[in-house]
């Protein structure tokens, strides 16, 4: 708590500031005598240069709130710093500034960084429910240097997702100052979507701030209870805005991507050069009204620029998932969300075309997309694994979604998913709800699938396929969650039938019934240096269609947040597990934990050891795991960082297999608009062939990749992207580590707004 002294202290810097803007700084009431947020949000009269400079007449009409409550790790206690921020609008854009006292300006984290890559800096933000129903809502922050995070806030899921891939076009500046710093936002109407209305808006808003040092300390200007299981519903409110417009709200993106690649399998061969691609493409987005967005692309660069975070594929019989990384498909990803995965979009895996429409108009939420796959692929599932395998052929595709929000607690949705070549068919359609209200939460979804594969797929997927061509299937999942202020309880229980497809999504395990109840206590120690600790525990059984037990488990852990914002968490697990027409005993404890013993140091392990199956074997084994990880900053712009993990099994008087990964890189911001990005990544795993009589396995597999990236960026629409890369590999054919593939591309796109 802050103490009178260094109240009046900081009111005194504050008033003294230069400049119109805080020659008359109103007082704003301390959080312990009740300051309440919220109010009507005033349109400015005359220009403000988004400069980081609080120096604009036009601030003087703005409205004028304060982040006084600390809320983690304090309990709604008064904010540590003084953070003093003013609203406003125009016709056509919302304004925010932050005045963000600091009693050690020197101590202030700031480091120029790539979009979405600055969230462990200082930082502050508007938080924004636009439609005030708690159910979406944007994310909008600015480290002391003016660069920009953005994220889409979903909690009309249980676990309140929030996603960082979306990028909104809004500007923002910040700089240093003697005593803390300086932001400026423009936030575009047209960027966001809200009712449309004549007269008044009422949203939600969360102004934020991110103040890290010994512990790390999320300031807000409302209070949020601790038994709150609605982040949003404690927004403060707010009117105004009568008269914004989102302008013609049209954006055309034309771009083009140049590419060369050439590969060679032995070493000391020559290099075959796959023919020079050109691509050229647009994307057109155009909301007719405030609520809904209609985006349309021709021939699209669905390619992402930065490369997949390796990962290790030894003793795992399921397919692998990486995130969605492509631009046409992250803008109104949230839309589409539902318990079960069933649309995962990186299996749109090349399309000719894309169509997509999002939008939301009183408690009505839709989306819906269209599009030809040119090289489609199919996870295909199983009881006890899963695999992808390429279609050959061209697929349609269309995807809806839909939700009603009855209120505030309840609402109820649907969702399809519809994908169809020659001789392949896979369609997918159910509903959902979900009910919210204090402290508790239930959801459920159910949905039916009916498919048909050609004979290429049955073939190779006959076992899990059942040699049927035409699977059907039935999936349904309900899920209730009790959550206050110290406990927390979970139950839920899943079915999902053998038949059941889902192509366009990531369900990788089916034909297996699983039912789970935990519970978790929470106590908090305010001023102690380790000020939080979590116990959870839960048992979980899962059975096969057949009846036949699959796992029956039982887990615990303790986790401890301390100094230096640390983490720790201390885990079991001890269960019974069915592989290979066998039952096993596996058993395991780890230890995870993390810690910044400097503003600019990262520095984490994770070490895992027990008996566990070797799924190749059909045995058990000691294994252990050791993962090392962290990132450093250099300066303002430099920053690396790593992460190395080994894995290791040992049985029948020796060592089964040995494997280890490597994901490191680096990166040297110039200034906010360029970057270079090195990625390195190398895998090696080797395995004692006298230990898997039975299988044909290579002793040696070894290879590694480079991806060097120079990016300018005006906008997230308007940018270019040189690249290259090279990979090497060796196995038991070839002994010699050599390399065998490498690239180079240009990517260049430019947002046009007639």
């Amino acid at each position: 708590m802050l103490s009178t002294r260094f109240r009046a202290l900081a009111l005194a810097c504050l008033s003294a500031l230069s400049g119109p803007a805080f020659a008359q700084t109103p007082a704003t009431p301390a959080a312990d005598a009740g300051y309440v947020p919220g109010g009507s949000i005033p349109r400015l009269q005359g220009n403000i240069a988004i400069d980081g400079k609080l120096d604009d007449p036009a601030w003087q009409g703005a409205l004028v709130q304060e982040i006084a409550y600390d809320i983690q790790p304090g309990d709604n206690t008064p904010a540590p710093v003084k953070t003093i921020v003013r609203i406003g609008y125009t016709a056509d854009a919302l304004y925010v500034s932050f005045h963000a006292l600091d009693p050690d300006p020197a101590s202030i984290l700031a480091h120029l960084r790539d979009r979405d890559a600055m969230f462990n800096d200082d930082w502050v933000g508007v938080f924004l429910d636009t439609f005030s129903d708690h159910r979406r809502g944007y994310e909008l922050v600015t480290n002391p240097l003016g660069v920009q995070g953005d994220i889409i806030r979903d909690e009309s899921n249980t676990d309140n997702q929030e996603d960082s891939s979306w990028d909104g076009k809004w500007e923002s500046a910040g700089r240093i100052t003697a005593e803390g710093y300086d932001v400026e936002m423009r936030i575009p109407f047209s960027t966001l979507r809200f009712p449309a209305s004549n007269g008044e808006q009422k949203w939600g808003i969360s102004l934020f701030r991110n103040w890290p040092r010994n512990k790390r300390h999320q300031l807000t200007s409302h209070r949020v209870p601790r038994e709150s299981s609605c982040f949003e519903c404690e927004w403060g409110k707010y009117t105004g805005l009568a008269g914004a417009q989102q302008g013609r709200n049209l954006e055309i993106v034309p771009t083009l991507v140049v590419g060369k690649e050439q590969t060679r399998d032995v070493a000391g061969s020559a290099w075959h050069s796959e023919k020079t691609s050109i691509e050229p493409g647009v994307d057109v987005s155009w909301a007719p009204s405030p609520a809904m967005t209609l985006n349309a692309t021709i021939n699209p660069d669905f390619s992402q620029v930065e490369t997949d975070q390796l990962q290790l594929t030894v003793n795992n019989s399921f397919a692998l998932f990486y995130q969605e990384k492509r631009p046409f498909f992250l803008e109104g990803a949230d839309y589409f969300n539902s318990p079960f995965n069933v649309l995962y979009t990186r299996q749109i895996a090349s399309p000719d075309y894309g169509l997509r429409v999002t939008g939301r108009s009183g408690g009505n939420t839709y989306g819906a997309i269209i599009a030809r796959d040119a090289e489609p692929q199919v996870l295909v599932p199983g009881t006890q694994g899963s695999g992808f395998s390429a279609l050959n052929e061209k697929v349609d595709v269309a995807v809806g979604r839909y939700r009603y929000d009855f209120n505030t607690h309840f609402s109820l949705g649907a969702i399809g998913t519809f994908r169809r070549g020659d001789d392949y068919d896979n369609n997918v359609a159910g509903v959902d709800a979900r009910w919210q209200q204090g402290s508790h939460t239930a959801t459920a979804q159910f949905l039916h699938s009916q498919s048909e594969y050609p004979a290429d797929i049955v073939n190779i997927y006959a076992n899990d396929l059942g040699n049927d061509a035409k699977p059907t299937g039935d999936a349904w999942r309900v899920a209730y969650n009790f959550s206050n202020r110290n406990w927390g309880f979970t139950t839920w229980h899943e079915d999902i039938d053998p038949g059941f497809r889902a192509d366009l999504g990531f369900i990788g395990r089916v034909g297996y019934d699983k039912s789970l109840v935990g519970g978790e206590h929470t106590w908090y120690r305010d001023d102690a240096a380790f000020n939080k600790i979590n116990l959870y525990a839960d048992w979980d059984i899962t059975h096969g269609y057949d009846g036949q037990l699959l796992e029956r488990e039982l887990e615990a852990q303790v986790t401890v947040q301390g100094p230096m914002q640390s983490q720790i968490r201390l885990h079991g697990l001890t269960r019974v597990a069915f592989w290979n027409g066998k039952l096993f005993d596996e058993h395991y404890s780890d230890i995870n934990a993390n810690f910044r013993p400097t503003g600019n140091l990262q520095l984490g392990a994770y070490v895992q050891a027990g008996t566990l199956i070797d799924q190749d074997a059909n045995k058990t084994g000691r294994r252990t795991m050791v993962e090392l990880f962290g990132n450093i900053n250099i300066g303002r712009g430099i920053a690396m960082d790593w992460d190395i993990i080994r894995q290791r099994m040992r049985r029948d008087g020796g060592t089964a297999f040995e494997a280890t990964v490597v994901n490191a890189g680096g990166s040297w911001q110039f200034d906010p608009r360029q970057r270079l990005r090195l990625t390195l990544q190398g895998s090696e795993v080797l395995l004692n062939q006298a230990l898997y009589p039975q299988t044909t396995v290579n002793a040696t597999a070894r290879d590694w990749a480079a991806q060097l990236v120079y990016s300018y960026k005006i906008n997230p629409r308007t940018a270019l992207y040189a690249g290259a890369s090279y990979g090497a590999f060796m196995d038991d054919e070839h002994l010699t580590l050599f390399g065998n593939t490498r690239s180079v591309f240009l990517k260049v796109s430019y947002g046009w707004q007639p």
